[in-house]
């Protein structure tokens, strides 16, 4: 499967110029043979999460955009959104939900299970709780969410079912060498792909660089990019994994 990175800017909070912006992107990714597409973290409002319009229902615009743009394009689409679940109940706080779109219909969710404390997501965002990998085209799918990326215990629970981690992120420039860093030992340590999609552009006082990276299971950078909006695009296969731990017997040794 050809899997691309949409390294993209995003309009603060304004839902609706994000999916125009977004459309052609993701039409360009898709003509260049990607079965799956995936987008940044709140790719349709920016890491607004202390605005008054940052929450949206569960099935809402943004989940919406990514059903409709899958099935438009035959490919798998996805990014993540702030929905509020059906049973909140009486905490509205919506979760940092990875939301996963099918081409026929089919829609999976990740919610980020760790709110990013040190930029104040925990007082607005409610943490998720579960982790989940997705069968799509023979890949093995695991999705997480920009902070996640610090927790690699949660990476290792899933590696042995896992072929590919999805990580959309908005993780700014002044952070950029723990991104990159992050990225490339998570596919080292685990033996798997990992696809780190993070924005470019201004938003809320901060300035993103992109530094997206399709990376390899045995560490090498098959794509990057940086400073400015551009479509990442490489081949990944679950044979190029069996492979790698094949090759390099690691994975039996942890404890």
């Amino acid at each position: 499967m050809k899997i691309a990175a949409v390294q993209h800017n995003i309009e603060w909070n304004d839902r609706e110029a994000n999916f125009a912006h977004l459309a052609p992107m993701i039409a360009a990714a898709a003509g260049a043979g990607a079965g799956l597409v995936l987008l940044t973290e709140t790719f349709s409002t920016g890491f607004s999460v202390d605005t008054d319009n940052f929450a949206e229902p569960e099935d809402g615009p943004s989940s919406t955009f990514l059903r409709d743009q899958a099935a438009q394009h035959g490919a798998w689409i996805c990014g993540s959104c702030p929905e509020v679940p059906a049973d909140a109940g009486e905490d509205r706080r919506p979760h940092n939900s990875f939301v996963l779109a099918g081409p026929d219909g089919t829609i999976h969710r990740y919610r980020k299970i760790h709110p990013f404390t040190y930029g104040g997501e925990d007082k607005h965002v409610r943490p998720g709780s579960a982790l989940i990998t997705i069968e799509i085209d023979g890949l093995r799918v695991s999705p997480f969410v920009c902070y996640d990326l610090r927790f690699a215990d949660e990476f290792w629970q899933r590696a042995a079912g896992t072929d590919v981690y999805l990580v959309p992120a908005n993780w700014p420039e002044s952070r950029r060498m723990h991104w990159t860093a992050l990225l490339q030992a998570r596919a080292i340590e685990n033996q798997a792909y990992v696809v780190g999609c993070n924005r470019v552009g201004e938003g809320g006082g901060l300035h993103y660089v992109g530094d997206s990276r399709i990376i390899d299971p045995a560490g090498e950078i098959l794509a990057s990019g940086s400073q400015v909006e551009t479509i990442l695009l490489a081949e990944v296969s679950a044979e190029r994994v069996a492979e790698v731990r094949h090759r390099f017997r690691f994975m039996q040794d942890r404890r």
